[in-house]
C-alpha cells in the first residue's frame, strides 16, 4: 500500500518543517515540501498537525507469559499503539522468567502472532546464568536486564562475582534497575517498627530511598567503567544520582565504556504530593520522589544528562492495587497509552521543546540500542509514525482506557494533546478514535 501524508509539521533531527511524506512498501520513500500523490495512494491530510517518528519504549512489562489477568502482548501492544508507541522492548520478569535462550525465543514467537507494535525482548540475568548470557547473540535481544535491587519476582543479582562477570562478558547493552536491597530492607524495618502494617503510602519514596538508588547506580557505573561495558541505567528518580552521569559519562568515554541513562514518564509527571490522592496507584519501583527531584529530572533531560524517556509500563489488576496495606499493594502502573501525551504536557508547560521530546523518545533509543532503520523520519527508513494534535484535548477516563487492567493513574486528567494517528511499518493502525487495521508488528533488527 502507498500512503501520502500531506500538510504535516515534521519533527525530526532537531528541526520542524512543513513537509509531505510518502510511504511505499512499509518504508518512507520520499520526504519533500510537496509530493504529487501516486494514483494508487491513500492520501491523509495532516492539516498542519505534527508528525513524529513513533515512540520507541525501551522498558515495558507486558506480563506474558504467566500473568494474563494483568496484561498480554496483544492487549498492551494495542494500548501502546493508541498512545503513539510503535516499538517496545519487554522485560524478563514473567513466568517462566526469560533467563535462557529458549524462553527468549518463545516470547518472539508469541509476539509475532499477537503484537501490533514492533518488538524485542531482554534476556534476564540471575546469580547463576552467566554462561547463558555469554551464549547470547548480540542481535538476538535488545539487551541484558540486571535487577541490581529486588523489585518484583526473584531476579535480584547481588553476587559480586556474577556482577563482574556480566559486566565483563555481556555481548550487548546491560540495562540495570538500580536500588540497594539492604538499604531498602533496613528502611522497611524502621517503618514497620513505627507504623506496623499501617505504613502511609507517601513513605514509599523514603523506604525505597535516594540513598538506595544512589548506592546501586554508583556501583553500576563503576562496574561499567571497570569492564568497559555498555551500560544503560533505567528509570532514574533522584537529583542525587545525576552527578554520576555528568561525571561518569566523560570518564566512561575516556576509559572505553559507554554509559547512558533514562527517566520514565511518570517520574517526570508526578511527585510525592500526589500520593495523598492516588496512593497505591502510583506506587512503583523505584519510587516517585519529591518535587525537587522531579524538577531535577526535567532539567537533566534538557541538559542531555538523561538520554531517554521511557515508561516502565507495569500493569496490575485494580483489585491488587486496592490491597489493604502498604506491603500488600504491588508496585507498578500502566503507562503506554498515556506516556507520550503526558510528556507533551511538559511542552505545553514550557519545559520541553517538541524537538527534545522526539530526541528522547525515539532518536536516542534507536541510537542507544543500535536499531536498524528506525527512530527517524528518513527516506528508506521503516514508516513508524505518530501524528499529534497539540490543540485537541484528551480526557482520560475508564471508558477510553485500553489497558487490560482497565485503570490508569491519569483517570480524570485533561491532557492538552491527542494522538490522532499511528502507523507501524507503513500500516495505518489507529486514527485517534479507533483501530482501522490489524497488521502485526515486526521483530526489531539491530545494526550491531
Amino acid at each position: 500500500m502507498k500512503t501520502l501524508i500531506c500538510n504535516a509539521q515534521l519533527v525530526n533531527e532537531g528541526q520542524i518543517s512543513t513537509q509531505d511524506l510518502l510511504i511505499e512498501g512499509g518504508r518512507i520513500s520520499k520526504i519533500a515540501r510537496q509530493i504529487t500523490a501516486p494514483a494508487d495512494a491513500k492520501v491523509v491530510d495532516a492539516q498542519g498537525n505534527y508528525l513524529i517518528p513513533g515512540m520507541i519504549d525501551d522498558q515495558v512489562h507486558f506480563r506474558e507469559p504467566g500473568f494474563p489477568n494483568k496484561g498480554t502482548i496483544a492487549s498492551e501492544s494495542r494500548a501502546a499503539i493508541s498512545g503513539g508507541i510503535t516499538s517496545f522492548m519487554e522485560m524478563p520478569n514473567v513466568n517462566p522468567q526469560t533467563t535462557n535462550l529458549d524462553a527468549l525465543e518463545d516470547k518472539y514467537h508469541r509476539a509475532a502472532a499477537s503484537s501490533l507494535a514492533n518488538y524485542s525482548f531482554y534476556l534476564g540475568a540471575t546469580n547463576d546464568n552467566l554462561e547463558e548470557i555469554k551464549r547470547l547473540n548480540p542481535n538476538q535481544a535488545c539487551g541484558v536486564k540486571v535487577f541490581m535491587g529486588a523489585s518484583t519476582g526473584n531476579m535480584l543479582v547481588d553476587n559480586e562475582d556474577t556482577l563482574n562477570g556480566i559486566f565483563a562478558n555481556s555481548p550487548t547493552v546491560i540495562a540495570t534497575h538500580c536500588e540497594s536491597s539492604p538499604i531498602i530492607q533496613a528502611n522497611e524495618e524502621v517503618a514497620r517498627a513505627k507504623y506496623g502494617d499501617a505504613i502511609p503510602m507517601n513513605l514509599h519514596g523514603e523506604i525505597r530511598s535516594r540513598e538506595a538508588c544512589l548506592a546501586s547506580s554508583r556501583l553500576a557505573t563503576s562496574l561499567a567503567i571497570k569492564h568497559k561495558a555498555r551500560l544503560h541505567v533505567l528509570h532514574l528518580t533522584t537529583a542525587d544520582e545525576l552527578y554520576l552521569f555528568e561525571k561518569n559519562k566523560q570518564l566512561a568515554d575516556l576509559k572505553g565504556a559507554n554509559i547512558t541513562a533514562e527517566v520514565c514518564a511518570h517520574h517526570l509527571f508526578f511527585n510525592d504530593s500526589n500520593y495523598e490522592k492516588l496512593g497505591s496507584l502510583i506506587k512503583c519501583n523505584p519510587a516517585i520522589k519529591t518535587a525537587a527531584d522531579q524538577q531535577a529530572l526535567i532539567d537533566a533531560v534538557n541538559n542531555d544528562v538523561i538520554d531517554i524517556i521511557a515508561t516502565d509500563h507495569a500493569p496490575h489488576t485494580w483489585e491488587e492495587k486496592q490491597a489493604e496495606s502498604y506491603f500488600k499493594a504491588p508496585s507498578g502502573l500502566p503507562l503506554v497509552q498515556h506516556a507520550l501525551i503526558s510528556v507533551l504536557e511538559h511542552y505545553h508547560n514550557g519545559h520541553f521543546s517538541l524537538e527534545k521530546i522526539v530526541q528522547k523518545t525515539s532518536h536516542a533509543v534507536a541510537e542507544r540500542f543500535q536499531l536498524k532503520d528506525r527512530g527517524y523520519l528518513r527516506e528508506g527508513y521503516n514508516a513508524d509514525l505518530t501524528l499529534i494534535d497539540l490543540n485537541k484535548p484528551f480526557h482520560a477516563n475508564k471508558e477510553n482506557t485500553r489497558y487490560h487492567c482497565g485503570w490508569s493513574a491519569f483517570d480524570g486528567y485533561n491532557f492538552q494533546s491527542s494522538i490522532i494517528g499511528t502507523w507501524v511499518n507503513g500500516n495505518h493502525l489507529f486514527d485517534g478514535e479507533k483501530f482501522i487495521n490489524r497488521q502485526f508488528g515486526q521483530r526489531l533488527v539491530f545494526d550491531r
